[in-house]
């Protein structure tokens, strides 16, 4: 990634960014989709593609009362999943990628979710954000969640120029210390709820608004 000009301040600033972010959210060190294995992890991520995470929470565990194991979703009726799901919008990619991700688990996984970024992102419809969510809340590995709040405010802070979440994952790589990219995720992500918002954010209150270009061309 290119560090000249338009990132400089950024990336020298990112400790105190990080900083203020542990001080702002000491409490954000989990996924906030109710789960209670990373099989229902994957699946709600899956689901919360396009969503929100309050309402994939809300369909969940009718869902998981009614498909009880992997199995279950992997031989379950498209149409009727269709139905079970239909809230969470885009439910016939949703439907497929649930059934497919399953039966993949089944027949090359011994039914058993991968602790690794290469199976997991072999899985049919599960993409490096997916993944990431899964390795960071069941497995406890250090991963960049690049969510849309992610997006956001990596490219509002200035430490990326990238939109593809891939790219934005790999910059943050190169500049987050190894060992903060989990916490630094949940942190940004709750920042992104609450503060940084995606129409109207709240530059005027935000702390982290002397590191932030978008924050300080906005106010």
């Amino acid at each position: 990634m290119a560090t000249d000009n338009l990132y400089d301040k950024a990336i020298r600033n990112i400790d105190k960014v990080i900083e203020i972010l542990d001080g702002l959210y000491p409490w954000s060190d989990d996924t906030v989709l109710t789960h209670k294995n990373p099989f229902q992890l994957l699946i709600a991520t899956i689901l919360a593609a396009q969503s929100t995470d309050k309402l994939v929470n809300k369909v969940t565990p009718g869902l998981f009362k009614k498909y009880r194991s992997i199995k279950a979703f992997a031989d379950a009726d498209p149409l009727e999943l269709q139905e079970d799901i239909r809230q969470t919008g885009f439910f016939r990619n949703k439907t497929k990628s649930l059934i497919n991700c399953s039966r993949d688990l089944l027949e090359r996984f011994d039914g058993k979710v991968p602790d690794n970024i290469k199976d997991l992102t072999s899985l049919y419809g599960v993409g490096r954000k997916t993944a990431n969510v899964v390795l960071v809340n069941s497995f406890g590995r250090e991963g960049i969640i690049v969510d849309t709040h992610m997006k956001r405010i990596a490219y509002r802070l200035g430490l990326t120029s990238n939109k593809n979440p891939d790219k934005i994952e790999f910059d943050l790589m190169e500049v987050i210390p190894e060992g903060k990219w989990s916490d630094f995720s949940h942190k940004v992500i709750a920042h992104g709820r609450n503060t940084c918002l995606a129409k109207k954010p709240k530059c005027s209150i935000c702390g982290v608004l002397g590191y932030c270009r978008f924050g300080q061309e906005h106010t």
